[in-house]
């Protein structure tokens, strides 16, 4: 589990798992979460591809270097990671604020990409103003007032019901987010614009959505993938961390179209 400075000197948490000489799958997780978002995952894509899970600046037990924070940052935060490792290319896994960073990637540095996966994201927020609200609310009052509206757009109603064990886990690693990372996270995300950009990606990409996610709707999604020529679009029946909802599910999804 190595600490990898970034090209700035913050470091980033880093955890390898799997064998050496697979392809490399790479994973990046949501806004307000940390790389365990992906434990329902980890072990079946650990037997297929060398996996790489990592905190993002701000999140977890990286470093919280003061804000404001972009997605070119964190793409090259990326790199700074994977040159460390000596990993000349990888596939992409990204969530929410991972499937933005992901876009990032695939459009400025499209010779480390072997294929993206874009989950549960968007490209570009044309009214800023919920996002400048929602840093607002964290400066006065902290994460834990939010958390509770955060968890009903995270997961559906059924799911919030018949898994508490799950929600009680996404809770404390929500609660658990360093604020002033969290808000200059919000500062990158509020002021993203991938319009431009999107039709440069080249790799196979797969675009996933989730039929009930209010806070990246299926439209969201749909409008990246007619963004980048020959993207996949597949949708499944979960809201926002559909990763978690609907674990098998969604292993499957990336599984069958990271190895077709």
């Amino acid at each position: 589990m190595p600490t990898i400075s970034a090209d700035d000197g913050c470091p980033l948490h880093v955890v390898v798992e799997g064998r050496e000489g697979l392809p490399v799958l790479m994973l990046s997780n949501s806004l307000g979460t940390n790389l365990h978002m992906w434990d329902d995952q980890a072990p079946e894509f650990a037997k297929h591809f060398r996996l790489v899970r990592y905190d993002r600046r701000g999140h977890g037990k990286s470093g919280v270097p003061q804000g404001p924070y972009s997605m070119e940052r964190f793409g090259r935060d990326v790199l700074s990671i994977i040159d460390a490792l000596k990993i000349k290319t990888i596939n992409w896994c990204g969530l929410s604020m991972g499937g933005m960073v992901g876009q990032w990637l695939g459009a400025n540095a499209p010779n480390r990409i072997d294929k993206l996966v874009l989950s549960n994201t968007n490209f570009n927020y044309a009214d800023k103003t919920p996002w400048s609200d929602r840093i607002k609310f964290v400066r006065e009052k902290g994460l834990g007032e939010l958390v509770g509206p955060n968890m009903e757009r995270w997961f559906t109603k059924d799911f919030r019901g018949r898994a508490p064990h799950a929600i009680t886990r996404m809770t404390e690693m929500f609660v658990a987010t360093n604020p002033a990372g969290y808000i200059a996270s919000c500062e990158a995300i509020r002021d993203m614009d991938f319009t431009a950009s999107n039709p440069r990606v080249t790799a196979p990409t797969l675009v996933i959505v989730g039929k009930q996610d209010p806070a990246t709707p299926p439209s969201a999604g749909e409008a990246i993938q007619k963004q980048i020529k020959g993207a996949k679009l597949a949708s499944l029946d979960a809201a926002h961390i559909a990763n978690v909802e609907l674990p098998k599910q969604y292993t499957e999804t990336v599984l069958n179209f990271l190895r077709a």
